[in-house]
């Protein structure tokens, strides 16, 4: 198994993000995409909108155009849909999302009643064509008799039926008309071959968490979790695909980073799943979900053979029935693994494919998992110095934000305005491969707006003023400003960018 130090990880973590090597920058918005999986959504534009921050963070001043056409283009290059949040996501991945097409339609409901004539909505996309919701009545409901007062979560039964159709499958998001989705058939925009894919739940779920543990470079359960965000026999499936290799990832060992919660013989409730087939050799596997190990929870000795129960194998332990391992940041269970996949220790390590039991002990020993290709050449090259959406794949989990960068970071978006500690929209600043500091921006004209900075505590203006002031100009001159002006900063820093900022 491999062990690495936390600034290993974070620089792993960094390369697989595209904010750390030259190597991040080829292939344009297209090529980034892919890299990070996912590329969440937000209505909220400060600077522009998370989106488009998302590409800058890792592309520099590529032209905001560019990028809208990069994402929303003819053929279609991407489609929205659930993943971390409401995401723009690679249209390869289409099929991957099938278990979750299905778990909606299955449920049929949203957070509204699926209103009654959805299946007219249908019809009319088919016969017309593309819709926005302008084109059926308007996404608010009426208020008072007056069609499209409501509130912009009142949704009308037209949004509630198109947003459902989405969620199904049945239509597709693939371009937006200014900020407004245009909805369309699923068979007239997705490739064949791809809406032709029937893949089971399980092969989605393990074919994501090989997506994620690729974006994510080094990441926890819960980071997995966090990505894809799974719960419930979904959850299981991903516990089940990491134990048995399926997930394509491998157990490491992270100093600093918290350990595996271990068994303690508290009682806990375990709720069975479905049996799975894990994709890889031999690796069918029985699921159990738990809030925690069971009671009599027990450790597997080499040659130990349990049934029913938990344990956290070591080598030559056979486990079958429910058999839960606590992972890295979270006591959930996961199935008995009966296939290996290949670890190796150390940057340029061979990745060979290891017995079985061993794989097994690996794991319940780890902290994290890590996509094999990350581990197998050391991290180089200029790091970014840029500034980080708040909806950056980078950060959107506060806990290994934390974790990774030692950065404890809140969005104050929805604190009332005299409890704010940073600013409204604060966005954190990436510089050195370090989290440095916190930027409240804003725009007045031509000028670029820091309504407030600062930097990280124990950082120095006189080691770090300079990053920021270049953080500030870049950004400036990519959303077309000319000055940028700091309205309030630490003491010590504001004096180190009188320089360069008025």
């Amino acid at each position: 198994m491999t062990d690495l130090t936390a600034d290993e990880a974070r620089r792993i973590i960094l390369r697989a993000q595209g904010l750390l090597g030259a190597d991040a920058r080829r292939g344009g918005v297209h090529d980034m995409l892919r890299r990070l999986g996912a590329v969440q959504l937000d209505t909220i534009s400060v600077l522009a909108r998370s989106h488009e921050l998302v590409a800058y963070a890792r592309l520099g001043a590529v032209g905001r155009d560019t990028v809208e056409r990069a994402y929303w283009h003819d053929p279609a290059q991407s489609f929205e849909y659930w993943c971390h949040a409401a995401c723009i996501l690679p249209v390869e991945h289409w099929s991957l999302y099938a278990f979750r097409r299905r778990a909606y339609r299955e449920r049929r409901y949203r957070w509204h009643e699926v209103p009654d004539h959805v299946d007219k909505l249908l019809e009319q996309v088919r016969a017309s064509g593309p819709v926005t919701t302008a084109d059926v009545g308007g996404a608010r409901a009426a208020r008072n008799g007056e069609p499209g007062a409501g509130e912009w979560w009142d949704w009308s039964d037209s949004k509630i039926g198109l947003e459902w159709l989405l969620d199904i499958g049945e239509l597709v998001c693939t371009r937006r008309v200014g900020w407004r989705r245009v909805y369309d058939l699923a068979e007239r925009v997705v490739p064949a071959d791809l809406l032709a894919e029937d893949l089971s739940d399980e092969e989605c779920v393990i074919r994501l968490a090989r997506i994620a543990g690729r974006a994510l470079g080094v990441a926890t359960r819960g980071d997995l979790i966090d990505f894809l965000r799974l719960k419930g026999r979904f959850a299981a499936i991903l516990d089940e695909a990491l134990l048995s290799g399926a997930a394509g990832l491998v157990p490491v060992t992270v100093s600093g980073w918290p350990a595996r919660p271990r068994a303690n013989g508290s009682a806990s409730r375990a709720t069975p799943a479905r049996s799975a087939t894990a994709g890889s050799s031999g690796g069918t596997i029985t699921a159990a979900t738990a809030t925690g190990m069971p009671q009599g929870a027990t450790t597997a000795s080499a040659g130990a053979t349990l049934t029913g129960g938990a344990a956290t194998a070591t080598a030559g332990a056979t486990l079958t029935g429910g058999v839960a391992t606590a992972t890295a940041d979270a006591t959930l269970t996961g199935g008995a693994a009966t296939s290996g996949a290949g670890v190796a220790g150390g940057f340029g390590g061979a990745f060979a494919v290891p017995a079985t039991a061993a794989f097994r002990a690996a794991a319940a020993s780890a902290n994290a998992w890590a996509d094999p290709a990350a581990l197998e050449a050391e991290p180089r090259g200029r790091h970014r110095t840029t500034l980080v959406s708040p909806f950056d794949s980078l950060i959107w989990h506060r806990g290994r934000t934390e974790r990774v960068f030692g950065f404890a970071y809140q969005l104050e978006l929805y604190v009332p305005r005299h409890k704010r500690v940073h600013g409204y929209f604060t966005m954190p600043v990436l510089a050195g491969g370090r989290l440095i500091g916190r930027v409240d921006p804003a725009r007045d004209g031509t000028t670029l707006v820091a309504r407030q900075l600062s930097l990280e505590p124990g950082l120095t203006a006189a080691r770090w003023a300079d990053a920021l002031r270049d953080a500030l100009w870049e950004a400036a001159g990519w959303v077309g400003c000319d000055a940028v002006r700091v309205e309030r900063a630490d003491p010590g820093l504001a004096a180190h960018l009188e320089a360069g900022v008025r």
